[in-house]
């Protein structure tokens, strides 16, 4: 089952989380910065390209075998409903509150059910797998909410939409999207973004940045100290505002690849689904 890691229970901390401090010291000395909130008038049509892209490879997959079907899924379509699911995320920005490390507003922090069954090497390698189950059910668990008229309204055009592609294109196509947006978003380099952010790498830090490539496709996500310090900044600016206030990141722990990331997390015992640090709900701000 391989080694179990060492820790037995979460990073519990004291403090308030580190970005609404930082903000305002950037903002301080950087007032500037400020001119980059706001949406980016681009990005609609930079996700309209990329949905029109994905249908037009329905036209391709119907005819695949599906050995090409599965790669292609893992290495073109899952990449794309993975980037536009980050893409909504981005959208968010403006009015985006975090929670971050709070025991039951964070659905991001895994279960100390989660922690405890998937601590092995094995485990971990297990626990990444099933991610998108964990991100998609989790909240039912830590913190659930009826569903509102509109979530039962998108309910209702998601299946009209699956039922249009299985009817005009067959349920390949069907099972390309699916099975491309589950693998996207487990033991995949683009997943690594879900352990890179949080996961404590190096004691006492909370938030990693990504400065790599990969952010190309997935709206800069990986500059993720910027985005919890600047949330109303939208992720094709997130790079300026690194630029502007280069001293405050520079020589904060980052990581290079999501790869790697993904591999020192099954690999190295002293990290796992126990290594976030953790807060006491204190409720609604």
């Amino acid at each position: 089952m391989g080694q179990r890691v060492s820790r037995t229970d979460f990073e519990w901390i004291y403090t308030e989380e580190p970005h609404a401090s930082r903000r305002k010291i950037i903002l301080e000395k950087y007032p500037q910065i400020k001119q980059l909130f706001g949406y980016d008038p681009n990005f609609k049509w930079v996700v309209t390209g990329m949905v029109l892209i994905q249908f037009l490879s329905f036209f391709i997959v119907k005819d695949l075998s599906y050995p090409k079907l599965l790669l292609l899924a893992y290495c073109f379509g899952g990449v794309i409903n993975h980037s536009l699911m980050l893409g909504t995320i981005m959208l968010m920005f403006n009015t985006l509150t975090f929670y971050q490390g709070d025991e039951k507003l964070d659905t991001d922090l895994p279960t100390l059910l989660e922690a405890k069954l998937f601590c092995t090497t094995f485990g971990k390698f297990c626990w990444i797998l099933l991610q998108p189950f964990f991100y998609s059910f989790r909240p039912l668990v830590t913190y659930p909410k009826a569903p509102t008229s509109l979530e039962y309204i998108n309910l209702v055009i998601q299946l009209i939409f699956d039922g249009c592609v299985w009817y005009f294109f067959g349920g390949k196509v069907l099972f390309y999207l699916l099975f491309g947006s589950v693998t996207a978003m487990g033991l995949h380099p683009v997943a690594g973004h879900f352990i890179s952010e949080h996961y404590m790498y190096k004691k006492g830090f909370e938030t990693y940045s990504y400065y790599g490539p990969l952010n190309f496709i997935t709206f800069n996500v990986g500059y993720h100290n910027e985005h919890h310090d600047f949330p109303a900044v939208p992720g094709s600016r997130l790079p300026e505002v690194k630029r502007i206030a280069a001293e405050f990141y520079d020589n904060l722990p980052q990581h290079n690849s999501w790869v790697s990331v993904l591999y020192d997390f099954v690999m190295d015992p002293e990290i796992g689904p126990y290594a976030r640090m953790k807060r006491r709900h204190r409720g609604l701000n």
